[in-house]
């Protein structure tokens, strides 16, 4: 190890003890930082789909390389969000005191290359424990260039994925939302916030919302642009998706802007209508007209015979189904109802990273906390596979081998899916694509004996008896 590593590991620790960083994650025990993603891994995921910002990260290459792009969010329009930027950090950089120099260039070859919305600079371990000074850059860049450059301090070791989810918001707040006036604000103008347009499920509910009239000034952060962002304070109510990533942000906002927001979900039937009920009554109670109340009821009213009549081909070969599920956060509650609604059974759900108030949820649906389980290795989950024998598991990427290993049908539900399934068409697809998990032919040949075995098998079920017996009486008494 280097010295100049050396220096670096020791001012590290003695930053996690003494910074505020501590008093901010109090659950963060020793080497937790990066298990599940760090701090910076979490506020990239909350921001980067801001579609029309440059994401420059001040760092050396490999904290870009390790959190670039690791989601499937969609835009419908810019792309320049999935361009990656990075300062690329050396020693020499670090040893010659060059960084903000280097950092301050390539804003600026940003800035004349990619004319950008805005820039949003991520400080990192390294360069929060070499003393870079980012926001002095960042306010110095944007007076030199005309453009914002906003400051996103997430070093890594600051704590966990959530952690940097918070930080994220509270870049948004400090240095975005209200520094854009709407030319038209509206009273039917509302906000999503933790809506991460995943394999486009956002695009599966604006259509409806628009059916009502209703505008989503801002969907933070899926297919964002920072002008909507930036204007996000004029909304009259708001929805919270994902409480895990932005709670802090809605309720910032509700404090500052006095915009009120519910939490809710778009995963099934039930849970879609209430949203929507939802978002109207807020509404009416900010100024809409009470029409709307009546124009959701009926949308609802079409909606749902609609999804049903789809459902009825796939309700009676699921009814009765056991899932287990290893995902967590808003997932951990809000697809358990959702199956609930189409007649499975929940063997059991994970509640990692779920809040207090998603755990209660999980409890009021399932009835009995043996079904919660907190993360486990991938030995005790392939054991209880074993044990409890569900029809599917529906997790990540990251167990996908485990069921396959245990020869249960398997459907990725995580960030990397290739299917939406929000609002009524998602829970048709999600019943769709489960159906069409479970009822695989390939599970049947799966559990067989390997065409080996019963050869083999066969094979010794042909053979005489008494030769059977010879050759065990031959090897006793050879023994």
């Amino acid at each position: 190890m280097s010295s100049i590593e050396t220096q670096m590991r020791d001012a590290s620790a003695k930053i996690f003890r003494t910074t505020e960083a501590k008093e901010t994650c109090h659950n963060a025990s020793q080497g937790s930082a990066a298990s599940g993603g760090c701090a910076f891994d979490g506020a990239k995921i909350v921001l980067q789909p801001i579609t029309d910002v440059a994401h420059l990260v001040h760092a050396p290459l490999a904290c870009e390389g390790n959190s670039w792009d690791n989601r499937g969010a969609a835009s419908s329009g810019p792309v320049l969000w999935r361009t990656s930027f990075t300062t690329d950090l050396t020693e020499l950089d670090i040893v010659t005191g060059d960084s903000e120099r280097k950092l301050l260039k390539a804003i600026r070859e940003i800035k004349e290359g990619y004319a950008p919305a805005a820039i949003f600079v991520y400080g990192t371990c390294v360069t929060e424990l070499i003393g870079d000074d980012i926001d002095a850059v960042c306010r110095q860049a944007a007076q030199k260039f005309a453009i914002p450059v906003v400051p996103v301090k997430s070093p890594g070791f600051g704590g966990s994925k959530n952690l940097g989810n918070r930080r994220a918001g509270e870049a948004l707040l400090e240095h975005v939302i209200g520094t854009v006036e709407a030319d038209d604000p509206g009273p039917y103008d509302i906000n999503i916030l933790g809506e991460f347009n995943l394999s486009g499920e956002f695009w599966l509910m604006k259509p409806l919302l628009d059916r009502l009239g209703i505008r989503v000034r801002a969907c933070i952060p899926g297919d964002a642009r920072y002008a909507q962002v930036a204007s996000a304070h004029r909304s009259r109510a708001a929805m919270m998706v994902c409480s895990t990533a932005l709670i802090n942000l809605a309720r910032k906002m509700e404090e500052r802007w006095n915009i009120p927001f519910f939490e809710g979900s778009f995963y099934g039937i039930s849970s879609t209508s209430e949203a929507l009920r939802r978002i109207a009554q807020l509404l009416v109670r900010k100024g809409a007209g009470s029409a709307l109340l009546h124009h959701v009821e009926a949308l609802l009213a079409e909606e749902e015979e609609r999804a049903w009549k789809k459902l009825e081909a796939y309700r009676h070969r699921l009814e009765g189904k056991r899932v287990q599920l290893n995902t967590g956060g808003v997932k951990s509650w809000s697809i358990v109802h959702a199956l609930i609604e189409i007649g499975m059974e929940i063997v059991g759900t994970s509640i990692r990273k779920s809040t207090t108030r998603d755990k209660e949820r999980i409890k009021q649906m399932l009835k009995d906390e043996n079904h919660l389980h907190q993360s486990m290795a991938a030995s005790e989950l392939y054991a209880m596979l074993r044990e409890h024998k569900p029809d599917i598991m529906l997790s990540g990427g990251r167990t996908q081998f485990v069921a396959l290993e245990a020869k249960i049908p398997w459907l990725d539900v995580n960030q990397e899916r290739q299917h939406a399934y929000a609002g009524y068409a998602g829970m048709v697809e999600l019943a769709r694509q489960i159906d069409l998990a479970i009822h695989n032919p390939v599970w049947a040949q799966l559990r067989e004996p390997a065409p080996w075995k019963q050869f083999v098998t066969t094979a010794r079920s042909a053979e005489p008896r008494i030769n059977m017996r010879s050759a065990d009486e031959a090897t006793a008494g050879f023994y």
